[in-house]
């Protein structure tokens, strides 16, 4: 009797739930959300393996990861085409597509700031093309002939289509691109900026802390240009192909999950000011966003998680 019962328990264990951290903090943030609705909610345990993009991939495609929250397909479509073609993993999701990367100026530059008493002086600034019309605002502090553009960092992909776009709307005739050299740098220019009430044109992306702390507005492009093959794009959450019949209520749940961008900024500037875990974030969220994650699954599981994160 007490072997059979052995032999039961052994075969209804449940494995863990592993999510893929390939390094960047929006991700370990829905890692963490995810993984308290499931240790709480379904009972399994979950871990997060780290590695590199191409490890992380591997590990999807042979099964010891089991999702990726946070897919930016645009950016591997020879992966994530063969890897969905083959069957390797599947989408189940989508997690957001308000998702942005581009020129960015701040947003008082167009509407003000009563409080701070900033005035708009760019108030009809809204596409790239128009930046040659405010290149004074701008100035060049090493040049004061042109304005100067923050771009991104040399070697990033991004940075050859920024600066495909700087040429291909004729902006280097009135402005200078300049490469910081580290994404350190290029928040520290727009902070400086920012917390003076200054203009500042340059490179951002979100989810990003910065963009979660400071209200800044990307600008456009009129038609379909450059930057459009890296505006926006569909973020999917991916699971490997043996978790639907391992974990069906686990696929399930993670089939209705949907965030979006301006969630994530502001979990990332919380994490920023205040120095707190993704995982801390994560409890944040779920204190604070019941309408938002407890439409993602059944209410016996919603009141295991509210008992988890009292």
């Amino acid at each position: 009797m007490v072997a059979g019962c052995g032999t039961n328990a052994s075969s209804d264990k449940k494995e863990p739930i592993v999510f893929a951290d390939a390094g960047w903090d929006s991700l370990r943030f829905h890692n963490e959300i995810a993984g308290i609705i499931i240790e709480a909610g379904y009972g399994y345990e979950t871990d997060q393996r780290t590695g590199s993009s191409t490890a992380v991939w591997v590990g999807i495609e042979e099964g010891d990861i089991d999702v990726h929250m946070e897919v930016w397909k645009d950016n591997l479509m020879d992966i994530y085409g063969k890897g969905i073609k083959n069957g390797d993993f599947q989408k189940v999701s989508l997690n957001f597509d308000d998702n942005y990367q581009g020129f960015y100026i701040p947003t008082y530059m167009i509407e003000g700031d009563p409080e701070r008493g900033i005035e708009p002086v760019a108030p009809d600034l809204k596409y790239v093309t128009d930046l040659p019309e405010y290149k004074d605002l701008f100035q060049d502090p090493e040049d004061s002939s042109k304005g100067r553009i923050i771009g991104s960092i040399s070697g990033w992909t991004v940075d050859e289509i920024l600066y495909e776009a700087y040429e291909y709307y004729g902006l280097d005739e009135t402005f200078n691109y300049s490469r910081p050299g580290s994404e350190a740098a290029i928040n520290a220019s727009l902070t400086q900026a920012y917390e003076n009430g200054e203009p500042w044109v340059g490179y951002n992306y979100e989810p990003n802390w910065i963009i979660g702390m400071y209200d800044m507005t990307p600008l456009l492009e009129e038609e379909e240009g450059p930057l459009a093959e890296i505006a926006t794009q569909d973020i999917e959450i991916v699971v490997t192909k043996s978790l639907p019949d391992r974990a069906p209520e686990v696929t399930e749940f993670l089939g209705n999950y949907q965030t979006s961008s301006e969630i994530a900024n502001e979990a990332l500037a919380y994490i920023q000011e205040t120095d707190a875990s993704a995982y801390e974030a994560a409890v944040k969220f779920l204190q604070e966003n019941e309408s938002i994650w407890t439409e993602w699954v059944p209410e016996e599981v919603v009141e295991k998680v509210k008992e988890e994160i009292e």
